[in-house]
């Protein structure tokens, strides 16, 4: 899942593709680098950040959506809505898009859940403890694991009350998301606890700065540690991994997937 951010202020990219051509440029050259899903986000959600207006959201992403899916040669990748607005994920999903990333597991807006039913979308529910702005004043949990799991499974419970198939869920534990550099670690470390909610995990730990908190990486630094993360998550069992570095982390990810399907 390839990030593409049209934001101003995202901790890595921001800035870089907030233009209409330079946000279809990117998106193009992440389906020759082999990504399988582009993920676009109007909203900047990293730590301290106060976020956008509705409006604001919704005019960064959907002209791209509907430059991509209304071009001559349409997008070949589906597209999921880096999103936990129910406005913006209606609009896109109209426009043509496939899935909702929600970092707020459902819980900012919960008729989100009810517009993915809708349209019979894709939805990734994350989870974290307060805002991006609040998230990081407090990374103290009794145990971390069994409180993100519970999390997860109260906001897949919650996704198909409202008509969403548990097919179409995918599950985020939140790397960097109201989490310690330590807590992080734990989660990556301990994938297998997320097997019994029996959803795809996607892992979004992508140049993030537990990566310096932890090993001293800078953030020019934080490729070869993205990609380790990257590509030891899909031996540990994670089937979509949310990145920048696409060419690098799919050669890695072949890698570490061949691997695993050899192990007895």
């Amino acid at each position: 899942m390839a990030i593409l951010n049209v934001t101003s202020d995202s901790f890595y990219d921001g800035g870089r593709h907030n233009q209409l051509e330079a946000a279809i440029r990117r998106a193009h050259e992440i389906v020759a680098e082999g990504a399988d899903v582009l993920d676009l986000g109007g909203e900047s959600t990293r730590p301290g950040s106060d976020g956008v207006s509705e409006a604001e959201e919704l005019s960064r992403v959907l002209p791209v959506v509907q430059a991509l899916v209304n071009d001559p040669e349409p997008y070949p990748l589906p597209i999921s809505i880096d999103t936990s607005r129910a406005k913006v994920a209606q609009k896109c999903l109209d426009a043509g898009a496939h899935i909702i990333n929600d970092v707020s597991g459902g819980r900012r807006q919960p008729e989100i859940l009810d517009v993915c039913a809708a349209y019979g979308a894709g939805l990734v529910v994350m989870h974290m403890r307060g805002t991006p702005r609040s998230m990081q004043d407090d990374v103290t949990y009794h145990d971390l694991i069994s409180e993100v799991v519970d999390f997860l499974a109260e906001s897949c419970a919650a996704a198909s009350a409202a008509g969403v198939s548990s097919d179409a869920q995918a599950i985020d534990p939140g790397i960097g998301f109201g989490k310690s550099s330590q807590g992080c670690l734990d989660l990556l470390a301990n994938l297998h606890r997320f097997e019994e909610l029996t959803r795809p995990v996607l892992i979004g730990a992508s140049r993030k700065s537990f990566l310096e908190k932890a090993f001293g990486h800078k953030m020019n630094q934080r490729l070869e540690g993205s990609v380790s993360v990257a590509a030891l998550s899909a031996w540990s069992g994670a089937s979509i991994l949310r990145v920048h570095d696409v060419a690098a982390t799919r050669r890695a990810v072949d890698v570490a997937a061949g691997l695993r399907e050899q192990r007895r």
